[in-house]
């Protein structure tokens, strides 16, 4: 079933390529069939004008005081049938002359077609190479360019590259501060801590201290108070008493507050 159709398209391959070199064939004795043409055609003429002057013997001999008559007699069969050659033969001569020169005109429109048109070619091959020329100019700046934008990138990489590691270094030293300061600020808590708690223990101590001067001088006073007010040596040894010193502390008055100092 499937052989049917591939010996139908050799069959028609065949008979293309027979019709294709037939054609050959005859365009090559295209030339020599036209040249033989044209020779069929003057030998008929000539058969014709060999018959009109066989003719007009044949009508001489017939009348043989013809001959007598002037060349220029309108008569004269001899002459009419050798001007009617004639004229066949211009006229075909003028048929040959007007397609030479239809040919020749046909020839010469294609020439100037072809000349506008190698024209308009030689036009465009000329816009073509200044376009190329511009093309190849503006591809040589954008290379130029190029290569600009890329040391330009490079650099700025390598300002990047620099600038990140500023930053990482800056990084570990706000790092290393951060817990300085941490450091710092647990040390200042602690030595705060340490110095409140001296400060409330000497505080108390002091207070203490205060409690018991008060305590002694309450003593003092009610000792004064037992005592009668006429002896001289009770007075003088009140007088001494009253100076600021303490009996128990041997201190002055003011010592015990002197512990307010932070310092001790």
């Amino acid at each position: 079933m499937q052989a049917g159709p591939s010996s139908m398209n050799t069959f028609q391959d065949v008979i293309r390529q027979r019709l294709v070199d037939r054609n050959e064939r005859e365009h090559a004795y295209a030339s020599i069939i036209e040249q033989y043409r044209r020779l069929a055609q003057q030998t008929r003429l000539l058969k014709e004008r060999n018959q009109n002057l066989l003719r007009a013997v044949g009508t001489v001999k017939s009348n043989p005081n013809a001959s007598t008559v002037l060349v220029g007699a309108e008569d004269n069969p001899v002459r009419a049938a050798y001007t009617a050659s004639l004229e066949q033969q211009v006229s075909s001569m003028r048929d040959e002359l007007a397609a030479a020169y239809k040919a020749q005109s046909q020839a010469t429109q294609r020439l100037i077609a072809v000349n506008d048109t190698q024209r308009a070619h030689e036009e465009q091959a000329r816009a073509d190479a200044d376009q190329i020329r511009k093309l190849q100019d503006e591809l040589t700046i954008l290379r130029r360019k190029v290569a600009q934008h890329n040391e330009i990138l490079s650099e700025k990489d390598k300002t990047v590259q620099n600038l990140n590691d500023d930053l990482t270094a800056l990084t570990l030293e706000i790092g290393q501060l951060e817990q300085r300061n941490a450091d710092l600020r647990k040390d200042n808590a602690s030595l705060l801590s340490r110095w409140i708690d001296k400060m409330n223990l000497e505080a108390d101590k002091l207070n203490e201290a205060n409690v018991y001067y008060e305590e002694l001088k309450t003593a003092h006073d009610t000792q004064l108070g037992d005592l009668p007010s006429s002896g001289n040596g009770v007075a003088n040894g009140t007088s001494r008493n009253t100076t600021g010193k303490s009996p128990a502390t041997g201190s002055t008055s003011s010592g015990p507050f002197q512990s307010l100092n932070p310092n001790g």
